[in-house]
């Protein structure tokens, strides 16, 4: 017997889809067209472009990645626009994404990227992206990523601590090459986001201490083989409010005056990315009223501006695609067994996030409470964490497909092969038209590279 459907106050039509779960969260299907513009419904189906989903679920089966190219470009735009007065660099976090389709639509829009491994660095490479618009962050170079992004030429690297510092110089010395950096500076400011993805407090391994950070400047000053130039702060990811940018930036251009003083002059000034998305119902702040909020100092600062966005630029430009393989009511929760799992889709479990379901269909009954029940949505993984949404009043049958909406970023690459399970195909639509841009896994696939023991 499934639960009875929770009362919903708000009415709704076909032109107003609103639903409501048990927890009082609302889903609305049209206004989330207005943060994906891409994905709509039409004649009662979901498209995204001009794509219908359910055509897309039966070429590529499910589970299975989908991404608009219209709206990475429309975003990537959004912020060169915004920031047009600026000389400036949009430098892309590949780490949201790195299908090597997705980073092309970025190269050959003029975007940069911001790298955390030679594995991002080789990926942007091949995908015709310029290593003189790479900047490298991380924490964690070793000596081998030093030398491969030297012998490149990129535009910079973002030192995280002093050691970094060091053997950045001595890498740089062997190769009788001049390294450019910046110092990653850690502000102490209070992202007000997921702890897992702030990383501007100094309880955080990220970055050199604010006020540590001239010293070190002047240390990096005397070191033959470093070129200094710039300053780095990046304080957290899914920001929805400008304040904490502000007070990020004040401390830095705090920093640049004590440094000019010192005589060490920089080129550019890097704010790093974070800039959050509307998953359900947040409400984060504009691209165009962030970049208001903080040009009158940056034009007055006269440096070179980066930018170093990610999750804003491709996170509600993708959905996950996956199909109802088993309707499970039971008396006291009503689950939705998906072929979908956290192997594809991780967030929900790792950082507790909220992702919009959209059925492939409305109800036939339009929202007539009678016809929903509250459903989670969970995966066949052995594990209780194993879910992707919870207590979402819909109307589902087997075979059904759902439309998991912003998971362009921080999705498929943090999935993994657990329970021997192959990862998903990745689709890109563009208008009318759709490619595969990575072959689904096959299970052989998973364990061609193992070997038995040999006795």
């Amino acid at each position: 017997m499934s639960n009875p459907a929770p009362q919903a106050n708000t009415t709704a039509s076909h032109d107003d889809v609103a639903v409501q779960t048990q927890q009082g969260l609302y889903i609305d299907a049209t206004a989330l067209s207005l943060h994906l513009p891409a994905l709509e419904y039409r004649n009662n189906a979901l498209y995204l472009e001009d794509v219908s989903i359910n055509e897309l679920a039966e070429h590529y089966d499910t589970p299975c990645y989908v991404y608009s190219k219209q709206a990475i470009l429309d975003v990537y735009q959004a912020y060169a626009d915004s920031f047009a007065t600026l000389d400036h660099q949009i430098c892309y976090a590949v780490k949201a994404n790195s299908n090597l389709a997705v980073l092309g639509v970025l190269a050959e829009a003029g975007a940069g990227f911001d790298i955390v491994s030679r594995g991002e660095l080789m990926r942007v490479l091949a995908a015709g992206g310029k290593a003189s618009r790479v900047v490298f962050s991380g924490v964690g170079k070793a000596y081998e990523d030093i030398e491969y992004a030297l012998n490149q030429g990129i535009a910079c690297f973002n030192v995280e601590s002093i050691s970094e510092l060091i053997l950045i110089n001595e890498v740089a010395q062997k190769l009788d090459k001049q390294a450019p950096i910046s110092l990653r500076v850690n502000p102490d400011v209070d992202a007000k986001t997921h702890p897992y993805i702030s990383t501007g407090l100094k309880d955080n391994k990220f970055g050199i201490a604010h006020e540590q950070a001239l010293a070190v400047y002047e240390q990096a000053a005397g070191l033959s083989n470093i070129d200094i130039v710039g300053i780095d702060c990046h304080i957290g990811s899914q920001l929805t409010e400008v304040a904490p940018f502000i007070a990020a930036m004040n401390k830095v251009i705090e920093l640049i005056h004590s440094l000019q003083e010192k005589g060490i002059e920089l080129q550019h000034i890097d704010l790093g990315g974070g800039l959050g998305v509307r998953y359900i119902d947040e409400s984060p702040v504009s691209i165009e009223d962030f970049a208001q909020a903080l040009l009158p100092k940056l034009t007055e600062l006269g440096l070179t501006v980066f930018f170093e966005p990610g999750r804003s630029i491709v996170a509600n430009a993708g959905i996950l695609l996956t199909r109802v393989e088993v309707l499970k009511p039971t008396k006291h929760k009503n689950f939705a067994i998906v072929d979908a799992a956290m192997n594809d889709l991780i967030r929900p479990a790792l950082y507790q996030a909220q992702m919009a379901v959209i059925p492939n269909h409305l109800p036939a009954k339009g929202l007539d409470t009678d016809d929903m029940q509250p459903w989670d949505i969970v995966g066949a993984i052995c594990e209780t964490g194993d879910f992707l949404a919870k207590d979402r009043l819909l109307a589902l049958a087997t075979n059904d497909i759902l439309a998991i909406t912003g998971a362009g970023a921080y999705g498929f690459v943090m999935s993994s092969n657990y329970n021997s399970r192959p990862r998903s195909a990745e689709i890109m639509v563009s208008g009318d038209r759709h490619q595969l841009i990575r072959k689904r896994e096959t299970i052989e696939d998973l364990y061609n590279d193992e070997v038995l023991w040999q006795n």
